[in-house]
């Protein structure tokens, strides 16, 4: 597993696996899965359900805690509610762990995400967390933090595939030395039908997964699929024995329409 080298010095893995939906009894064998096959990151988040089962399949795969990059969410109710130190020890308690790779925020709330990233930098100057970000930020949302802050983001985890290449954010992400890390990097299974990555797909030997992965690890990012089913988590670290061509990136990059694979997601006018 490749790592990328975070503004911080924290190496973290390139490609994670992604657990948002997955049920909590299938997440401690998806998650069993993936670091036996090789993953070495693993993303969930309290929203999700299912931080207590990323622990277990983590136990269960017989590798120590500190081998294993886990990243969790703080909560758009828990920001609103003023309650973010508690967040965090239900998000420690139930990943069975003194110690998180990457929190982030969320979402950015409105009149919230300031407050609670000033608790967040408590925290990881404390050295509870080993990195801290942010996701779903826009440019403007970043800048409100920055000024706000004594600690610059270390990520900001955004919804990026090849019908949301999000160029000029990840510009700008990369300008501020903010890691770009990418949700729903195959447009919710949408990436499956197109024919142009259907045709990269042939050329190169390979699955229109590894070709989109394959696609954003080339851009310098990390990706985080999700699956819970075996032979897809294997297929989807399948992306570092071949190269796609400067004329193959571009013809993927090509495929933008800016839109997201769900209207609600958009962090200008979520909602939730």
């Amino acid at each position: 597993m490749q790592t990328k080298t975070l503004s911080n010095g924290v190496q973290i893995p390139v490609i994670g696996l992604g657990v948002f939906q997955t049920p909590p009894k299938d997440t401690v064998n998806a998650v069993n899965w993936a670091l036996d096959c090789g993953y070495r990151h693993i993303d969930t988040a309290a929203a999700y359900g299912n931080e207590k089962e990323v622990a277990e399949g983590i136990s269960r795969s017989g590798f120590d805690r500190e081998d294993v990059f886990i990243t969790t969410k703080l909560w758009n109710d828990d920001m609103r509610a003023g309650l973010v130190r508690e967040a965090i020890a239900t998000s420690l308690k139930n990943l069975g762990t003194d110690y998180i790779d990457l929190y982030l925020i969320h979402w950015p709330v409105a009149g919230k995400f300031v407050d609670s990233w000033k608790v967040m930098e408590e925290y990881y100057n404390k050295g509870v967390f080993k990195a801290i970000g942010v996701s779903n930020f826009h440019e403007r949302h970043l800048d409100e933090l920055i000024r706000a802050s004594e600690i610059m983001p270390m990520v900001n985890q955004i919804e990026l595939h090849p019908f949301l290449t999000q160029e000029n954010l990840v510009r700008y992400n990369t300008e501020l030395g903010i890691a770009t890390e990418c949700w729903g990097p195959l447009a919710r299974g949408k990436v499956m039908g197109d024919e142009t990555l259907a045709r990269l797909a042939h050329k190169y030997g390979k699955t229109i997964p590894e070709i989109v992965l394959r696609w954003e690890f080339q851009r310098g990012l990390i990706t985080i699929p999700k699956s819970a089913h075996k032979e897809r988590i294997i297929d989807n670290i399948r992306i570092f024995n071949f190269i796609l061509s400067d004329a193959d990136m571009a013809s993927i990059s090509a495929l933008n329409r800016n839109e997201r694979a769900e209207p609600r997601w958009n962090p200008d006018t979520f909602n939730f």
